[in-house]
């Protein structure tokens, strides 16, 4: 095993951004980068059903939509079906990730996510990621978190800003 080369490929990754950059993103600037195009379908209370069609941003060198990006979606749209059912919001305790298959650039995407349970402290939610066309399954996601009160929350206003102008207005 070569200690170095992989020491060298983590670090090498992080030179491509430029060092200053990071310190001038504007606050919010992850939820926008990877927010932008999620749409809205169907809400209700305990279930979102969201369209997403995977831009060249989110792509990994493979040129599949990224792991990690998809692990995000689930903890977005997740946290977003628990405030359908309870004015709370939730800090991820694990998030669950079952890869299937593959996903790639301009292709369409589903994202259902359901409440399991809310209880006083904790909430499960489940989450799907379909390939539209097909229906194929590409991931299947659990997310139990730690419910946070949005009383006297300064969050509270700002929880869905995030997303996509006017896509959870009706919240």
């Amino acid at each position: 095993m070569n200690l170095q080369a992989v020491k060298d490929t983590l670090e090498c990754a992080g030179e491509k951004i430029d060092s200053t950059l990071s310190h001038d993103l504007p606050k919010g600037f992850y939820d926008l980068f990877m927010n932008h195009g999620i749409r809205l379908d169907l809400i209700e209370p305990g279930r979102i059903c969201c369209s997403f069609k995977v831009p060249q941003r989110l792509l990994n060198e493979g040129n599949f939509m990224h792991g990690g990006a998809t692990a995000s979606l689930v903890d977005i749209v997740g946290a977003a079906a628990v405030f359908t059912v309870a004015p709370v919001t939730g800090v991820s305790i694990e998030i669950s990730v079952s890869y299937l298959d593959t996903a790639c650039l301009d292709e369409e995407l589903e994202i259902e996510a359901k409440v399991l349970r809310v209880g006083k402290t904790v909430g499960v939610v489940s989450v799907e990621l379909r390939k539209k066309i097909l229906g194929r399954l590409l991931l299947m996601g659990a997310i139990p978190s730690i419910l946070l009160s949005l009383v006297n929350c300064e969050c509270a206003s700002s929880l869905f800003t995030y997303l996509p102008h006017g896509h959870l207005g009706s919240l």
